[in-house]
């Protein structure tokens, strides 16, 4: 991306979603996003293929969802710049009946986003806050895509993370699924044995646009409540899951 951007957008503050871009290989991301990756990425050299295994995940979640599990609808929450293989592009290819929203707090992100996907058929992009899952929840339901009394596929792909406390914003959202949905979430993992490291990783995100709350295994999958975890081995290769496990968790649950 050029260095002289339009105005509205601070490129001397770290993005979030600009450095994930960056880990991603993309081309939408300044020098201080790429400054605060390559921190990230000496003190976690396994980031940058933890992207990546994080982004195939996602992929692998979604052809299943979209093929064996039917379902026809799908919200990525605090979904980010579009890239490559985004989500309603996946489950495409599966099914291109699917509808798609994406969700992200970023005013410029969405401004971005909605540019990009403004050629793509039955996809959305609007503006709200993971920490008012109601206004979420309504704002997704005016897009005209998604209808609540449905099963939907809600993603929380490295999101989570980013946010203080929002076990109680997660409940609500699993609240106001239909029975039968699914809910998608990759999240940063806190080892002992890496606590050094994951400290200088929160320097880095201090100074971006949000910090950074890794968490244990147990305490990720308390965002699932009383959904039914599935075994991710059926989408996605036990070796890839491995690898993950270095930085993080992943997991795939519904709703009875």
């Amino acid at each position: 991306m050029t260095e002289n951007p339009p105005a509205g957008i601070d490129i001397s503050t770290p993005n979030v979603a600009r450095i994930y871009d960056y880990m991603l290989g993309g081309k939408d991301n300044f020098e201080a996003d790429r400054e605060a990756a390559e921190q990230i990425i000496k003190a976690f050299p396994e980031s940058r293929e933890g992207v990546q295994l994080n982004r195939e995940f996602l992929g692998n979640a979604v052809r299943h969802l979209a093929g064996d599990a039917g379902i026809r609808q799908f919200v990525d929450l605090g979904a980010g710049l579009p890239t490559q293989n985004n989500v309603h592009q996946v489950a495409y290819a599966v099914n291109p009946d699917v509808r798609a929203v994406y969700v992200d707090n970023d005013p410029v992100v969405c401004v971005h986003g909605r540019a990009l996907l403004a050629s793509s058929p039955n996809v959305a992009m609007v503006e709200s806050d993971l920490r008012k899952p109601d206004e979420i929840w309504s704002r997704v339901l005016e897009t005209g895509l998604i209808n609540a009394d449905e099963p939907v596929a809600l993603l929380l792909v490295a999101v989570l993370h980013f946010l203080d406390d929002p076990y109680a914003e997660v409940a609500r959202l699993r609240e106001l699924m239909a029975p039968g949905s699914h809910l998608v979430i990759t999240h940063l993992s806190s080892k002992d044995d890496r606590s050094g490291d994951t400290e200088t990783m929160r320097q880095v995100y201090s100074r971006a646009s949000s910090g950074v709350v890794p968490r244990t295994v147990a305490d990720i999958q308390r965002f699932f409540g009383d959904f039914e975890l599935l075994d991710s081995g059926d989408f996605i290769s036990p070796r890839a899951l491995e690898r993950f496990a270095v930085l993080g968790w992943a997991g795939v649950a519904r709703k009875p």
